[in-house]
């Protein structure tokens, strides 16, 4: 059994695209990821032979951008979130829940890259 993310590990990676099952057959091609639906969502969960698992999904109103966003495992994103403001960065998505998975919050670093905070939600299966 692999060791556990520790915090500060990139533990998920999301692709946001306009055609998500156009992408997934060219990583299903190119590599064998295998891409599972999540029910009632543009999304699929994917799981690389190593690294992190990931997702692909459509393109979300707000300030969803097209590309790649690696998620950070933190054990609190209130606190990482005033973290990130007193460091220079800014956050682009305030905290939100997947339900009965954990939270997140979408920041962007000093240069303008695009990353999002992840804390488990203790009572949440691991994966």
């Amino acid at each position: 059994m692999a060791d556990r993310p520790k915090p500060g590990a990139i533990v998920h990676v999301e692709f946001h695209v306009k055609e998500p099952k156009k992408v997934e057959k060219f990583y299903e091609s190119l590599f064998g990821w295998k891409f599972q639906e999540v029910p009632g969502m543009n999304y699929s969960l994917f799981q690389a032979p190593s690294g992190p698992a990931g997702g692909i999904g459509g393109l979300q109103p707000g300030n969803w951008q097209p590309g790649v966003i690696n998620y950070i495992l933190v054990n609190s994103v209130d606190e990482h979130v005033e973290k990130i403001k007193k460091a220079g960065g800014k956050i682009v998505a305030p905290k939100n829940e997947v339900p009965g998975q954990g939270w997140f919050a979408i920041f962007e670093d000093p240069s303008g890259t695009r990353l999002a905070l992840w804390q488990q939600n203790p009572n949440a299966p691991q994966m």
